[in-house]
């Protein structure tokens, strides 16, 4: 008779388990977390808000004197772009509270002026500029609020030297 000591009949841990776990003590894992799968969505929620709100606010209509003329109120609060020429004469600078106002005009209809404020210091070659392509918003009283203000100068924008010489001396 073969007599077996009582630690041959005890079975390791690896014995018992020796084929695959049942399904019924198998712990059920998903690939994706929740938390992270609601972090990653509200992410991507974020940055298509932010992409649709940046799209809103940089479009501008491009348009001349006489065309935000004929349209008038219909474009007040929208975003504008305006071409025109400065109307020689019409700059009001106010240093004080940072204002420069002046008027600009059709290309090809001077008669039609539009008047425009910004509030940000005067650009350096206000004064040579021949003409300027604002930025902003119509306001229901018909003044155009410039956010941005771009100058377009002349193409012989340096002066002779002749031109300095003359200056200095008078």
């Amino acid at each position: 008779m073969n007599i077996s000591s009582p630690n041959q009949n005890a079975r390791t841990e690896e014995e018992l388990w020796d084929g695959p776990i049942p399904a019924h003590l198998a712990k059920k894992r998903s690939g994706v977390k929740p938390q992270f799968l609601f972090a990653g969505l509200l992410l991507v929620g974020v940055i298509i808000s932010l992409m649709v709100y940046g799209l809103k606010t940089a479009k501008a209509y491009w348009l001349t004197v006489d065309e935000v003329k004929l349209q008038g109120s219909a474009l007040a609060s929208q975003r504008l772009r305006v071409n025109g020429l400065v109307v020689e004469g019409s700059e009001d600078w106010n240093a004080e509270e940072v204002t420069l106002r002046f008027m600009i005009e059709d290309e090809n209809n001077p008669g039609q002026q539009l008047p425009v404020v910004y509030y940000e210091p005067r650009p350096d070659n206000f004064q040579r500029a021949a003409s300027v392509i604002v930025e902003g918003e119509l306001l229901a009283d018909g003044v155009f609020q410039a956010d941005e203000l771009l100058l377009k100068c002349p193409s012989r924008y340096e002066e002779t030297p002749e031109d300095i010489v003359r200056q200095a001396t008078r």
